[in-house]
């Protein structure tokens, strides 16, 4: 089956170079010149593990190509994924621009019966809006049959390749019965592996991926709650944890206290979700409740970090291990470490920090920090320690090092990656969450 994807962000990408793996014919098309020049030399815009072999070989193979003629793309292929950003406003509503100016492409390129596909993560009514701007574009080149489809994604980030591979379950969309065929044959490969296919309507799959997000945020800003008040009454939130996931109807996932929740989707969803939902008269409060208690834990952990040192950051060198917001990706979207960070910055202190990945996104967004070479360049001279995202190779330091490194053995764990009676052994006054 020939495929087109539009837009080779994190989602398309990764899209375009698993269908390919599953044998199909895949185009990538973006506007951006320098990214597909980059890609056709096998370069990476992202870091994802497995992502780099996956192009390569497919490339090689003769079933992946990039291009920037989105409307040959188009032309060629039968299905049309549109996998472009879909960026936040400031109101939290949903940017479409992009999407519209695909979707215009679209109808101008077309040339015979296309399957277009929203795998963007956009509002509901939103394949309707396609729908019109496709048509508006039509009558250019005479009318044209095609249907608009829903297909949303459910990817990881540091795990996707798994994800699409071996996904929980595929949805896919559709209202018309061929739409819906040629979906299913596309997604073929995996009834080998048994995975669910739930098929339903277009607006019903457009808002499952907004359901799933917000659920699971819902178990982070969960847990962070309660991490607030074990620290209040001398409680473990680990082990309260440990023992509702232990329950079959509650699940141990997402179930792990910390700075909040960052990256492209979860913040931009939840916004996204409130904002549709107060339009559509049918508020989602415990959505917007989420929200609100995911910011004000961002906020909480400048403040656990200044009662470290004795409530003065004014001139205090603080340092931070992590910058992206999950370990795995060099993402920097809405991740915890910029809030933080600036909000330290904000109060006089001076940052230094180290990232395995991110440390070029970091250039950009966090001009005001000094990015060092390792984690223990990041504790030279440093007043406190904070450790901000839990990558492995922070998890096993040098202890008697890093205090040897700091000018003062105080610790921030955001992540909880010590023990707290390990780190009190080892002589350093440290803080976590929730314990």
């Amino acid at each position: 089956m020939n495929v087109c994807v539009i837009g080779t962000g994190y989602v398309g990408l990764v899209t375009g170079a698993c269908f390919a793996e599953f044998g199909c014919q895949v185009i990538c098309a973006d506007v951006d010149g320098a990214k597909i020049a980059a890609l056709r030399q096998g370069q990476m815009p992202i870091y994802e593990p497995g992502l780099e072999d996956l192009v390569v070989r497919n490339v090689a193979q003769g079933r992946l190509s990039f291009t920037t003629d989105t409307a040959e793309a188009v032309r060629a292929s039968l299905v049309v994924f549109i996998a472009v950003p879909t960026p936040p406003r400031e109101d939290g509503s949903t940017d479409l621009g992009a999407v519209e100016s695909v979707a215009r492409e679209i109808g101008r390129a077309m040339d015979g019966y296309k399957v277009i596909v929203n795998k963007s993560t956009v509002p509901v009514g939103s394949a309707v809006k396609v729908r019109g701007w496709i048509e508006a574009e039509l009558p250019r080149r005479g009318q044209r049959r095609f249907s608009v489809a829903s297909n949303p994604e459910f990817l990881r980030e540091g795990a996707a390749i798994g994800d699409f591979m071996r996904p929980d379950r595929v949805v896919i969309g559709a209202d018309d019965e061929e739409a819906t065929a040629i979906l299913k044959s596309l997604y073929r490969p995996l009834y080998l592996i048994e995975t669910p296919v739930v098929v339903t309507s277009v607006a019903t799959a457009e808002l499952t991926k907004y359901a799933a997000n917000a659920f699971l945020a819902t178990k982070i800003s969960f847990i962070n709650e309660f991490a607030n008040l074990c620290e209040m009454v001398g409680a473990d939130v680990h082990d309260i944890a440990r023992a509702i996931g232990l329950d079959r109807r509650i699940g141990s996932k997402f179930l792990h206290p910390g700075p909040g929740f960052g990256g492209s989707c979860f913040p931009k969803d939840t916004r996204s979700l409130a904002h549709f939902a107060r339009e559509k008269d049918s508020p989602v409060r415990i959505v917007e409740a989420v929200v609100q208690v995911n910011e004000s834990q961002q906020r909480r952990m400048v403040d656990k970090i200044s009662a470290l040192l004795d409530g003065e950051l004014d001139g205090r060198v603080i340092g931070a291990l992590g910058l992206s917001f999950k370990p795995e990706t060099d993402d920097m979207r809405d991740a915890p470490s910029l809030s933080i960070l600036r909000g330290l910055i904000e109060r006089g202190a001076r940052v230094r920090a180290y990232d395995p990945q991110a440390m070029e996104n970091s250039r950009k967004l966090l001009p005001d920090v000094l990015l060092c070479e390792n984690a223990y360049e990041v504790c030279e001279g440093a007043d406190a320690l904070v450790v901000l995202t839990e990558w492995n190779q922070f998890r096993m330091l040098d202890l008697a090092r890093v205090k040897s490194l700091l000018r003062q053995p105080l610790v921030a764990d955001l992540r909880n990656i010590y023990d707290p009676a390990d780190m009190r052994d080892a002589g350093f006054t440290y803080v976590c969450v929730g314990r």
